[in-house]
C-alpha cells in the first residue's frame, strides 16, 4: 500500500464527439433507460432535482461526479429528503451493522455516476467494495446516473480498459488522500438493460466530469 504511481491514459479525458453522444443516447433508450442530454454541470444539477419526488429516501452514492456538481452536498442539506447517508452515520455503531447494509440496499432513489458507457447503450461501474452496485442493479426504486460525456466508449472492451488505464488510478490518488488506502477494480457491474420502465434515468452532460 502506499501513494498511487498509476498514470491516467489521457486518452479518455476528453468529451465525446457530438454525434457519438446522439448515437449513446438513443441506444440507452431502446435499452429501457430514460436519458436526457444537459450542456453543462448546473443543467444537470438542476435535471437531477427534477426527477427526485420531495420526501423520497434518497441514497448519494460516493461520486466526484456529484461532489462537482453540488448534488450530493444538496442531498444531504436540504431536509427535502430522507438522506440514507446521514443515517447510515447514526447507525456507525458495533452491532448494527446488519441495518445498515439493509438501509443501503433498497432506497426509493439511488443517486450515482457510472464510469463508461457504451454506443451500443450499456453502462459500466466499477468498485472497489460493491456497496453502491446492489442498489443500482436492483434494490432502488429509481436510479439517476449523472455522467460526464468523456465516459462514452465504442464498446465494454474499451469500457474495461477506460475503467483500469483512466478511471482507477484517479480514484486510487482520490481513495489514498482521503483514506489513506489504495483502491481497486475488484467488482464490475454492466448494465445492458433495463426492463422497468423509468427505473434508470441517465443524465449525459456535455462536459468533463468524475472519473
Amino acid at each position: 500500500m502506499g501513494k498511487s504511481q498509476l498514470v491516467p491514459n489521457t486518452e479518455f479525458r476528453y468529451l465525446a464527439p457530438l454525434e457519438r453522444v446522439a448515437k449513446t443516447a438513443e441506444a440507452l433508450t431502446a435499452n429501457g433507460m430514460r436519458t436526457f442530454v444537459v450542456a453543462n454541470a448546473e443543467e444537470a444539477r438542476k435535471k437531477v432535482f427534477e426527477l427526485i419526488p420531495s420526501g423520497a429516501e434518497v441514497f448519494n452514492a460516493t461520486s466526484y461526479t456529484l461532489d462537482q456538481i453540488g448534488v450530493a452536498g444538496e442531498i444531504e442539506s436540504s431536509g427535502r429528503y430522507d438522506v440514507v447517508r446521514n443515517r447510515l452515520v447514526e447507525l456507525d455503531q458495533e452491532g448494527q451493522k446488519r441495518a445498515k447494509r439493509q438501509l443501503g440496499a433498497a432506497p426509493d432513489v439511488l443517486v450515482a455516476s457510472v464510469h463508461a458507457i457504451t454506443e451500443q447503450g450499456q453502462l459500466m461501474i466499477a468498485s472497489m467494495s460493491g456497496s453502491q452496485l446492489g442498489p443500482g442493479v436492483s434494490g432502488a426504486a429509481k436510479v439517476i446516473y449523472v455522467v460526464g460525456t468523456q465516459k462514452l466508449v465504442a464498446n465494454l472492451n474499451e469500457g474495461i480498459r477506460r475503467i483500469h488505464e483512466y478511471t482507477l488510478p484517479l480514484e486510487d490518488e482520490r481513495a489514498f488522500n482521503a483514506y489513506g488506502v489504495n483502491s481497486a477494480v475488484n467488482k464490475l457491474l454492466i448494465v445492458n438493460r433495463e426492463i422497468f420502465p423509468e427505473r434508470i434515468s441517465v443524465i449525459l452532460v456535455n462536459e468533463n466530469l468524475g472519473f
